[in-house]
């Protein structure tokens, strides 16, 4: 009987040992600290409005280089410069960027005249169209609208996604003041056959305001009916719209530009 429990403990013993050898090793704090990719180095602005070191200048005030005409691919943007500022000219339709984007932050500052006319989607009405799909008004847009003061149908004042999504808030300043578009924008993303994998997504900060919090998008913007998602699409320009109203034109300044990576990368 002795020699058996001698022998038991000695096996219980191993037992234990072995357990003890194959414990894992005490968590340390280095083990979840990363260093690898190492983030590029920016240079922020001086302001929040100025562009960052890794910006690509769209408007700089005097030149419309990066610009073209919608219905006219190729040919010259002819909206007016003076002062600083881009003017819409209406009588030339929309213009577009020359480059195609994906994912990026955008600044856009706009303005309507002080001595604005009209009521409703009459009163200064534009848009800046986060990916432009063709000629007119195709395309997924952000509404450019005087909303101080000017009742329209929520889904269509400024800061909406045009009659998909009301903004959160209206921090509309009066007319004359210049307003402020930052653009976080997730492009949509499609299946091999075509259907839909993920939708777009923005974010938008309106004066400084969140008034579209990552938001999905059910597809590109329509003046009738709801809006879905049609032929699929990669990278596309950024559009602004002369919308053609009686209102006095538009202005627009500071615009810059930030290409972010597809979202895992």
């Amino acid at each position: 009987m002795k020699t058996r429990l001698v022998a038991t403990a000695l096996l219980v013993g191993s037992m234990g040992a072995a357990v003890a050898q194959t414990a894992p090793p005490a968590a340390k704090p280095e083990d979840t600290e990363v260093y690898t990719p190492v983030p590029p180095a920016v240079t922020p602005g001086k302001t929040s409005s100025d562009a960052p070191s890794d910006a690509l200048v769209l408007f700089d005030g005097k030149s419309l280089d990066q610009w073209t005409s919608t219905d006219n691919p190729g040919a010259p943007a002819t909206w007016t410069t003076t002062g600083g500022v881009l003017a819409v000219n209406k009588g030339a339709g929309n213009i577009q960027t020359k480059r195609s984007f994906g994912n990026y932050q955008l600044h856009l500052e706009w303005r309507v005249p002080a001595n604005i006319t009209g009521t409703g989607q009459a009163r200064g009405n534009s848009g800046l169209f986060l990916a432009s799909l063709g000629k007119g008004d195709e395309g997924y847009e952000l509404q450019i609208l005087d909303s101080y003061n000017n009742k329209t149908y929520t889904n269509g004042q400024a800061g909406s996604v045009y009659k998909q999504i009301v903004p959160l808030a209206n921090p509309t300043r009066k007319p004359g003041e210049w307003q402020t578009y930052d653009v976080i924008w997730t492009a949509p993303t499609f299946a091999p056959g075509g259907t839909v994998a993920t939708p777009a997504r923005v974010t938008v900060l309106f004066n400084g305001v969140l008034v579209e919090n990552n938001v999905a998008l059910q597809g590109p913007t329509r003046y009738i009916g709801k809006a879905s998602y049609g032929a699929p699409h990669g990278p596309s320009p950024i559009k602004l719209q002369a919308h053609g109203d009686k209102s006095e034109p538009l202005s627009f300044r500071n615009i810059w530009i930030r290409e972010l990576p597809a979202v895992g990368q």
